[in-house]
């Protein structure tokens, strides 16, 4: 343990563009955050490594960083009446557990193979979960907006029904997201699995919304909200955890809480003016960015590990340059998308308050 808490502390020099690169980082992962409930740390995670900063102390420090930003913006969201209490605190027990779970697998791993291992086995889960879950959001978000029925309520999927219509005795529970009850035998390997994904990549969202929507039947606004209370729960575990075998790098977690804590609180009031699909969209859109940005890095990684053929300097530092450029590109195209759905939103809230006040004159 001693042995890997010194591997661990070569954490990394900040200067004037790295803290406010950082800050920077955490307000864009706040505002998307805050619109989508994925705890923004998809951002973030990649955004750390990407100056350099070890892949366990990135997932660490955001973990570290995630709790305080997810009770924030739940508590902004719950005023819209968009959070479903039970189901994220039942949600997060399990996950609770899967990150301790987690966590544990990514220590060991450091251990055997280092800074470099740990680096390719956050960034290879990166690549994985991002090309399933990002494409099939992506994919659904499109066949919406294709079939040109973007302002008709969510449908529930026939596994969310299926879900819902199994009753086992002394297990069922009422969730109010769901309008239905369903059993937690449902929600325990759901919870898990997110907490699991939390410790790998500091990104438990990724299951934890999607699960909510398509397998329990939750609409996404209030899956999106729901899961800052998941991400509370067990980023508060999650952190002690990490803490304890000195991987979180405090520095790193309070720049990116201070802009995240501005971002959040935009990106919460954003979901009250657009459609549905428009979250998965985003959603979508910039987990396939990223996916990108973290494969550019991964034959680096491998190099590194002996894996394959040694890549010269050059090549590095070009895969380097272009994984972090990619990362900036997703940062401004997330930041982007969700200024201007806000932006949109309170333009036409403000021509139907001026038609209102004119019909009234009149």
């Amino acid at each position: 343990m001693h042995d890997l808490v010194r591997e661990s502390a070569n954490f990394i020099n900040l200067d004037i563009f790295n803290i406010l690169y950082l800050f920077i980082v955490g307000f864009i992962g706040g505002l998307v955050s805050g619109f989508i409930g994925s705890g923004g740390a998809f951002v973030l995670t990649p955004a750390m490594m990407s100056l350099g900063v070890p892949g366990l102390v990135a997932v660490a420090s955001n973990m570290c960083h995630k709790f305080p930003k997810a009770l924030v913006g739940a508590i902004k969201r719950a005023k819209y009446g968009q959070v479903d209490v039970k189901l994220g605190i039942i949600m997060g027990i399990s996950a609770e557990v899967g990150v301790l779970y987690g966590a544990h697998i990514q220590e060991n791993i450091k251990k055997a193979f280092g800074d470099a291992g740990s680096n390719l086995y956050v960034s290879a889960s990166f690549v994985v979960v991002l090309a399933l879950v990002g494409g099939f959001v992506l994919m659904d978000a499109w066949k919406t907006y294709r079939s040109g029925n973007t302002d008709a309520e969510e449908k529930v999927t026939r596994l969310a029904k299926w879900a819902q219509s199994i009753n086992i005795p002394g297990t069922m529970v009422y969730f109010k997201s769901l309008n239905a009850k369903v059993s937690v035998l449902f929600t325990i390997p759901l919870g898990f699995a997110t907490g699991m994904l939390a410790a790998t990549i500091a990104v438990g969202g990724f299951v934890g919304v999607p699960s909510m929507i398509y397998v329990l039947g939750a609409p996404s606004l209030m899956a999106s909200a729901t899961e800052l209370v998941i991400a509370f729960v067990m980023g508060l575990g999650g952190s002690f955890k990490y803490a304890l075998s000195g991987l979180v790098d405090i520095r790193l977690a309070m720049i990116i809480l201070a802009g995240s804590l501005f971002g959040i609180q935009l990106g919460a009031i954003g979901t009250t003016y657009v459609k549905p699909y428009m979250i998965k969209l985003v959603m979508g859109v910039i987990m396939v960015i990223v996916l990108f940005s973290r494969a550019l890095m991964i034959p680096v990684y491998m190099s590194q590990l002996n894996i394959i053929q040694p890549l010269t300097e050059g090549t590095m530092k070009l895969l380097k340059t272009t994984s972090f450029v990619i990362m900036a590109l997703a940062l401004l195209i997330g930041g982007f998308i969700v200024l201007r759905a806000i932006w949109q939103g309170l333009k036409a809230e403000r021509e139907v308050v001026g038609k209102a006040k004119e019909a009234l004159g009149h």
